[in-house]
C-alpha cells in the first residue's frame, strides 16, 4: 500500500510544474535560435552594403557580421542563436530586430520566443491599416498632412508632407515615428529649425497620452526605446511635464523655399482608434506661395547639400575574417 502525504503530492506537483517549465523553455530557445538563423541567411552582404567577398559556406550574412551591425558582442550573438539560456534585454533585441529587417509581425514574434514580458502587444503600432480612403483624403489637401498615432508613429502622408520630411517617409514603419526621428535624426539638415522646442512639445504630448496606457507593454517597450536612444528625451520624460495637443504655429525649413510657417489643427480618425489627422496650414503669404508650389509638384526633390551624407543605409563595415 502507497500512501502519499499533503507534503509529497504538493512537492510532486512542483517538480511537475518545473520540469514542464524547463521543457517549454528549452522549446521556446530553440525556436528562437531556428528563427534567427533563418532571417539572417535571407539578408545578404549586399543588402547591408558589406562587400560579397569570397565563398561563403552558407547563404545569407555570417553571425559575426550581424553582431558587428547589431552592435553586439559575437560570442553573445552566438550564444543566443545556439539557444542557450542567456538574457536579451529590450534594447539589444530591438538592435537585432532592426539589423535583420524585421517587420512589425516579426518582431513581435522576436520579442514573445525571447520571452519579453508583454512582448503580445509590441507590434501594434507602426503598420495599423488605414482605409484606402484616408490616403485619397490625405491626397486631395493642398497642404502639408499626415496620420500619426498617439505615440507618434507615422502611418500615413501626402506628397506636399514627403517634400518637407524625405527622411522620415522613407524609414522602414518600425522606425518612422516623428517623436524618434526629431530626436535622433541630424539637425543640420532637419526641417525644423527648432528641434529642441518641438521635441520637448511631443515629449510632454506623450507624457499625457501615457497616463492612458500606463502598463501597455507597447507604451513601455516604446518609452524605453526612447531612454535608451536619447539622453534628451530621457532628460525631459524625467520632467513629468504633460500637454495636449493643440493647434499651434509650427515653422519648416525647406532647402530650396525657405521657412514656411504654418497652423497644425489635428482631427481624429475614427476608423483607427488613437490616431489623428494633422493638416498644417500656411500662415503668410510665402508659405502660402511655397506650398502651393509643393503642391503643383515643384521642389519636391530639393535636398540640403548635407542630406547624402546621412544616408539612411547602415555605413558599410568591412566584414570579419573567416
Amino acid at each position: 500500500m502507497t500512501v502519499t502525504t499533503v507534503n509529497g503530492a504538493a512537492s510532486s506537483a512542483a517538480s511537475s510544474a518545473a520540469s514542464s517549465a524547463r521543457t517549454v523553455g528549452v522549446t521556446r530557445r530553440t525556436e528562437l535560435a531556428a528563427f534567427l538563423r533563418s532571417r539572417r541567411e535571407r539578408i545578404s552582404p549586399e543588402d547591408v552594403g558589406l562587400p560579397a567577398g569570397g565563398r561563403r559556406r552558407t547563404a545569407g550574412l555570417r553571425r559575426e557580421e550581424l553582431a558587428q551591425l547589431a552592435g553586439v558582442g559575437v560570442t553573445w550573438y552566438t550564444w543566443l542563436e545556439q539557444g542557450r539560456p542567456i538574457h536579451a534585454s529590450v534594447q539589444v533585441l530591438d538592435a537585432i530586430a532592426r539589423t535583420l529587417r524585421l517587420d512589425a509581425t516579426e518582431r513581435g514574434h522576436l520579442f514573445r520566443l525571447a520571452e519579453v514580458p508583454g512582448a503580445a502587444g509590441l507590434a501594434d503600432c507602426a503598420e495599423c491599416p488605414l482605409p484606402p480612403e484616408v490616403q485619397r483624403v490625405l491626397d486631395a489637401i493642398p497642404y502639408p498632412a499626415s496620420v500619426t498615432t498617439e505615440r507618434f508613429d507615422l502611418l500615413a502622408w501626402n506628397g506636399i508632407y514627403a517634400a518637407l520630411f524625405p527622411r522620415l517617409t522613407r524609414l522602414p514603419p518600425g522606425d518612422r515615428n516623428t517623436l524618434l526621428s526629431c530626436l535622433t535624426g541630424p539637425e543640420c539638415c532637419s526641417p525644423m529649425p527648432e528641434q529642441d522646442k518641438y521635441s520637448a512639445t511631443l515629449v510632454a504630448q506623450l507624457r499625457a497620452a501615457y497616463g492612458r496606457h500606463v502598463g501597455d507593454p507597447a507604451w513601455t517597450h516604446f518609452i524605453a526605446r526612447l531612454q535608451a536612444l536619447s539622453p534628451r528625451f530621457a532628460a525631459t520624460w524625467a520632467e513629468h511635464d504633460v500637454a495636449q495637443s493643440a493647434s499651434h504655429t509650427k515653422r519648416f525649413r525647406h532647402p530650396a523655399l525657405g521657412l514656411l510657417s504654418t497652423t497644425s489643427t489635428s482631427f481624429a480618425v475614427n476608423a483607427v482608434p488613437g490616431t489623428r489627422m494633422v493638416v498644417y496650414t500656411p500662415n503668410d503669404a510665402h508659405s502660402e506661395s511655397a506650398i502651393a508650389r509643393l503642391a503643383a509638384g515643384e521642389e519636391r526633390t530639393a535636398r540640403f547639400p548635407c542630406f547624402a551624407s546621412h544616408d539612411l543605409e547602415r555605413a558599410s563595415l568591412t566584414p570579419a575574417a573567416t
